[in-house]
């Protein structure tokens, strides 16, 4: 993915970096992939709200994503490389040999026409997704499943991959995007590749509108509220609020959040990057 940098034209464009959008090979989205996505603005079913800052925002239509890839030994061709704007990285339209159509979270360096396959004993090539059983060590791999069967849930999002390091018996040791090691069960599938979209941590918005655009309200910061509404707020002038801390009173810097009995406790290998 290319950035581009455009002529300070309007205040809002000054500062602004913005995608190039060259990898994308087709502008309009496959009809019957796609869903209806209901905006909330933060309200729950009681109609109160729940979660700040949220609200407005462009229309977005949700694109169905295939995250189980269970369609073992069927070959499938890339159609074309599209936007979705309900994630960070690009998408891929899959068109397989029975006729069925599916989209799947775009690696990186994934062309148009390339052929794709999933399942047990495929080879390790960019986009093939397999179980951690077949996969070589040292592989960069993404789309990751915790539990057989699942769907993938760890490294996502636009330029993350995790690193399979080790393995032994039932279980593979990987290396996520955090710096965390932990264990996996070797029957889980995974994507060889690096997510597309990397340069997405380098996009600058160059103005608050945008940030409207894409459904995010102003954020106030504790110490500029008064202490009615935020344990850091108040005082006179300029004056820091304290130790930093949520609304509801919870450190915020480093203050241990995790259940130590949670069930995943005994398969983290190494805790992630302070």
């Amino acid at each position: 993915m290319a950035l581009k940098k455009l002529r300070p034209t309007t205040p809002g464009q000054r500062f602004r970096i913005a995608p190039a959008f060259t990898e994308i090979t087709k502008t309009e989205p496959e009809k019957s992939l796609l869903a209806s996505k209901k905006k909330s603005g933060g309200r729950n079913n009681a109609g109160r709200m729940t979660m700040r800052y949220i609200g407005g925002g462009h229309k977005k239509r949700f694109r169905i994503i295939d995250f189980k890839r269970d369609k073992y030994g069927v070959p499938a061709t890339v159609k074309a490389i599209e936007y979705d704007p309900n994630r960070t990285a690009r998408i891929a339209l899959l068109y397989y040999a029975d006729g069925e159509k599916a989209y799947i979270i775009a690696p990186a360096g994934l062309a148009v026409d390339a052929t794709v396959v999933s399942g047990p004993g495929v080879a390790p090539e960019v986009g093939n997704a397999l179980p951690l059983s077949d996969i070589p060590l040292g592989t960069i791999i993404h789309n990751i499943e915790l539990a057989p069967g699942q769907g993938a849930v760890l490294a996502r999002s636009a330029g993350s991959y995790a690193q399979l390091v080790a393995r032994e018996g039932r279980y593979a040791t990987l290396k996520l995007p955090s710096g965390e090691m932990r264990m996996i069960l070797v029957n889980c599938m995974a994507t060889v590749g690096t997510v597309s979209n990397a340069d997405h941590m380098n996009v600058k918005l160059g103005k608050a509108g945008r940030s409207r655009w894409m459904g995010i309200r102003p954020r106030v910061r504790g110490v500029a509220m008064n202490p009615v509404d935020h344990p850091m707020g108040g005082g006179e002038g300029k004056s820091s609020g304290g130790h930093p801390r949520s609304r509801k009173g919870l450190y915020a810097k480093g203050q241990k959040t995790r259940n130590k009995n949670k069930y995943s406790e005994n398969l983290i290998v190494n805790r992630r990057k302070k």
